[in-house]
Order: C-alpha cells, then structure tokens, then sequence
C-alpha cells in the first residue's frame, strides 16, 4: 500500500521525471561535447543541465499548480530550491575550480615522474549559471505534462 502511495505522488513522479531527463541530457550533451560516450555522466554531479535544479524547480511547480503559490508547501519547497541552486553556482562551482588547480599539480609531479597513487579530484561537482537555468528550464517544462 504503502509503495503505490508513493508512485502515485505525481509530484515527486514529476520531479522524478525532470531530474531523469535532465541526466540522459547530461550524457548526451557530454557525448557531443567531448566525441566520447561516458555512462559514468548517467551518475556524475555537475555538468549541462543541473538535474538538482531541474528536480527541484519541478517540485517547486509542481507543488504551485497543486497547492498554490500561497500555500506553505510552495513556500518550503521554494526556499529549499533557492537554498540548493545558490550552493550549486556558489559553493560547489568554487570547490570543483580548486579541483581543476590540485589536478593540474599532480600532473606536475606526475610528469615529473612522482606517481601519487591518489584518485584525481572531482572537478565537475558545480554548476554554472547557464547549467543551473538549463536545469529551471526542465523543471518548469515537465509539470506541463503532469497536469
């Protein structure tokens, strides 16, 4: 019972939906980008479009057509999506520059021949603005045909 409940949430099905489309974009457009098919992208974080936006401004939307934009859950719901865009373009696009310098270091001194044994960092864990409005786009497009 409790199980059907939660897939006939068309809400969470709608935010579902834009956070999966918004990945198979992701491969997609990483695929076309780099002429190299990675399904690691499938998973990865950062990168065109931002599935947590696009998660999140659906929800957003979603929760407006239902409860209206005058209802406590939109309220919540929109503070929550403000809150996770601004560390997508801010905190987390910050973190994934400084792993672009720590990884050019270690080629350094791997060129050098001073093998590391160390993973290289994660620099694709941000989101730039026109990732994070690719992402709002997805987001606001998929509650149309959840109406």
């Amino acid at each position: 019972m409790a199980l059907q409940e939660l897939f006939s949430n068309d809400i969470l099905m709608c935010a579902l939906t834009s956070f999966m489309i918004a990945q198979f974009l992701k491969v997609i457009i990483h695929s076309a980008v780099n002429r190299s098919f990675d399904i690691r992208r499938t998973f990865g974080m950062g990168g065109m479009p931002s599935s947590h936006t696009a998660f999140l401004v659906a929800l957003s939307s979603m929760v407006a057509i239902r409860e209206g934009m005058g209802s406590v859950a939109f309220a919540i719901s929109t503070a929550m999506t403000m809150v996770v865009v601004y560390d997508a373009m801010g905190v987390r696009l910050q973190t994934g520059k400084q792993s672009q310098v720590i990884n050019r270091m270690l080629h350094r001194m791997l060129v050098e021949g001073k093998p590391l044994g160390e993973a290289e960092l994660q620099e694709l864990i941000g989101h730039t603005p026109t990732e994070v409005f690719s992402g709002a786009i997805i987001g606001l497009v998929v509650p149309i045909f959840f109406r």
